[in-house]
């Protein structure tokens, strides 16, 4: 089945403005058509790690939300907890983190809900009974929402290799314990030649899975396999068994993705700004490894990682950053298997790789 996917330029017209043309596609791609009278609205987002200013600017959430309200619906912001060590790792500081970002009401017209709890511990089981993950442990707040729409920054992932709306709703809508499920397969490992036995990466761990003795020592029984000593490391001395953790990870997290949207009616936004080398989860942004796109809209989220996937593919690399193959992000991360997980979420029904881009 070709599924449509409906993208817009950032090129402007004499009489318009990026708010113009967001509403517009989104409108020319049937978004309205969900029925938002009396329904709760969950705007699926990433508030960006303090440090990092790649994230997608609240702007674009106060548009989308002014529609939904508009038509009668009751939109809310929302995203779960971190595994990691850093200022989302709970409801409270993640909630500071959303406001100082300006994902707070008086910027966007909604309140902001973290969707797995105070401690990342408010999750709803979902039975999917797929071939990796059989009950999703999904933040609370999405699956009580009547609809989902997904607003994604497109960018890349030093383990997935990119994220999209896929990673958007299957490691964002995870809970704490849902993204240990996730990580669990790819465990980190130490090379001890490149080890400074600096501490770094034991500050970093919030499992404290981690050790000097006398160099860094990873103990995986408590290692939940998330990788965030492997990006926090200055010496390259942490290194991911990456065998086979990307792909399975992206095959989870397309997994998640299908339980977050189990039984919902749902829309996506992807954008094609700001495309990163790295994750909003990072401290950190480095130069965009594209020029900027557009935005692009579907209801279908692999249809619409595929055609974002396919322009970013066709776009020019930032020369900074050195090409070795036809796939942008490969040729940054090159031991990532970003495709697994559109070809994994297709072979279980949620969308379709094959699309026909509308330009509005």
């Amino acid at each position: 089945m070709i599924s449509k996917v409906f993208f817009t330029s950032l090129r402007l017209g004499r009489y318009e403005n990026l708010y113009v043309k967001l509403e517009r596609l989104v409108t020319v791609a049937g978004m309205e058509t969900l029925g938002f009278q009396n329904k709760f609205v969950a705007l699926k987002l990433h508030f960006g790690e303090p440090g990092n200013l790649a994230y997608l600017r609240p702007n674009y959430a106060r548009k989308v939300a002014e529609i939904v309200k508009r038509n009668g619906g009751f939109p809310f912001l929302t995203d779960c907890s971190t595994l990691y060590v850093g200022r989302r790792k709970h409801a409270l500081e993640h909630l500071e983190v959303a406001y100082e970002h300006g994902f707070n009401p008086f910027q966007t017209g909604c309140h902001v809900i973290i969707a797995d709890g105070i401690r990342g511990l408010d999750a709803q089981e979902v039975e999917i009974n797929l071939e990796h993950i059989k009950k999703a442990k999904i933040g609370r707040a999405l699956r009580e929402a009547d609809i989902i729409i997904s607003l994604n920054h497109f960018k890349g992932h030093d383990m997935a290799g990119f994220g999209g709306a896929l990673k958007n709703l299957g490691m964002g809508g995870a809970s704490r314990q849902g993204k240990a499920e996730i990580h669990a397969a790819g465990k980190p490992r130490i090379r001890e030649d490149f080890c400074r036995a600096c501490g770094i990466c034991l500050k970093q761990c919030a499992q404290g899975a981690i050790s000097l003795a006398p160099k860094a020592r990873i103990d995986e029984e408590l290692c939940l396999g998330c990788g965030y000593c492997i990006s926090h490391c200055p010496y390259d001395a942490i290194r991911a068994d990456w065998s086979e953790s990307s792909a399975n990870m992206n095959r989870k997290v397309a997994e998640y993705a299908y339980a977050v949207l189990k039984d919902k009616k749902h829309f996506h936004i992807n954008f094609l700004l700001d495309v990163s080398p790295d994750c909003d989860c990072e401290r950190k942004n480095d130069i965009p490894i594209v020029g900027n796109i557009g935005f692009l809209a579907s209801f279908d989220p692999v249809a619409l990682d595929q055609a974002s996937l396919d322009l970013v593919n066709k776009a020019p690399l930032n020369p900074k950053y050195e090409s070795v193959g036809r796939d942008h992000f490969k040729s940054i991360h090159p031991h990532t298997f970003g495709e697994a997980g559109l070809e994994h979420a297709e072979k279980i029904g949620l969308g379709s790789r094959e699309y026909r881009l509308y330009e509005i």
